[in-house]
């Protein structure tokens, strides 16, 4: 899993300290409630009497990790507290067989369709979590085209077909005066492909005019594609983000009243800067393929989603790379959120170097 760095100020913590900070944590967790010594007397781990847990509750509180409200004399982890345990003290637990098999009966039929795929995986994120699920697919622009076909349709119309590496689709319908036979148009299909297969669409984008501007054509097709080649090759402004589970989060105490819920929705659906906050996380962590990544209240860098976390974690679909994972209060249990979502994207995860095999999801 990868974290943020670590910081320099960062209070060092005694065993004692660090044990009674878990316990705080978790327990926070679980209850929703602030955490008083009397309660973690009790738990079977700690050998301590309220007193001294009150005692070391009071210094973490003083170093900033914990916090007590005004009207509680139980205290609730902080954000740097949330980040020490992520960090340092949290366990991640292996998921259930039971979930293991809902992940792969449920995903394992939707593998050839990318679009599915990714919404059935972030309403199984947000059942499994009760978190709100979101998935980001990857930018067309960097994907490697695998080839491009030309389908008539009625009208006068053709659907350009743009079919890339790891299975995403791309498809564009255009207006067109002349009403060629197929063969015709496979033709010139053929020749397209020739030209321009295997190159990135934004390769294709910068390069097409010198790379068809020669090309033979009596029937008006390389002409349309000149044409209409920012269209055709362009990243789609819209689309990439999807997120599902409004109805689980809503189980949350910190989502109870309605204005919450509809503050973190107005957020989510801010599509731009929600994917800025994204692919900003994996451009600040180049080496997070395969792992989660976590960010706590603020270190997003966006006031708006200074009162959430996020867990996120990278998958490959041939050449590009999306992400996916939940969206929930800084109150969540982490390790177990990092678990689904890393096994999440495990399953959707289709390498360029896998491309050639049968597609599976790993046991």
């Amino acid at each position: 899993m990868s974290s943020v760095e670590p910081r320099d100020d960062r209070p060092s913590l005694s065993d004692r300290e660090r044990n009674i900070l878990r316990l705080v944590v978790e327990q926070f967790v679980d209850t929703a409630g602030p955490v008083g010594s009397r309660s973690l007397a009790k738990d079977a781990n700690v050998d301590l009497s309220a007193a001294s847990i009150r005692n070391t509750m009071a210094d973490l509180e003083d170093m900033g990790y914990l916090d007590h409200p005004y009207t509680s004399a139980g205290r609730v982890p902080t954000q740097l507290g949330y980040r020490t345990f992520v960090d340092e003290l949290m366990d991640t637990p292996e998921l259930s067989e039971v979930e293991r098999e809902v992940l792969k009966v449920k995903l394992a039929r939707l593998v050839s369709d990318t679009d599915e795929l990714l919404s059935e995986s972030t309403r199984l994120l947000s059942k499994l979590t009760n978190l709100l699920g979101i998935a980001l697919s990857p930018r067309l622009s960097t994907a490697v085209l695998d080839r491009l076909d030309i389908v008539p349709l009625s009208g006068l119309r053709l659907m350009f077909v743009l079919s890339v590496r790891g299975g995403l689709v791309k498809t564009v319908v255009l207006s067109f005066e002349s009403d060629l036979p197929r063969s015709k148009i496979d033709r010139i299909v053929s020749i397209l492909n020739e030209r321009i297969a295997g190159l990135t669409l934004r390769e294709i984008r910068d390069t097409y005019e010198e790379r068809l501007k020669d090309l033979p054509d009596d029937t008006g097709l390389v002409q349309l594609v000149l044409d209409e080649a920012s269209l055709l090759f362009s990243e789609p402004d819209e689309g990439r983000l999807q997120f599902d589970g409004t109805q689980n989060i809503i189980s949350q105490p910190e989502f109870q009243e309605p204005d919450d819920v509809r503050q973190l929705i107005e957020t989510i659906e801010d599509g731009d800067r929600i994917v800025q906050v994204l692919e900003n996380l994996f451009e600040a962590n180049p080496e997070a393929v395969g792992q989660a990544v976590v960010r706590i209240g603020s270190e997003t860098d966006e006031a708006e989603m200074d009162d959430y976390s996020i867990v996120l974690s990278p998958y490959q679909l041939g050449d590009t790379v999306g992400s996916l994972g939940v969206i929930g209060p800084k109150r969540m249990d982490y390790g177990r959120a990092v678990a689904l979502v890393e096994k999440m994207a495990s399953v959707v995860n289709r390498p360029a170097d896998d491309e050639a095999a049968d597609p599976s999801v790993p046991s």
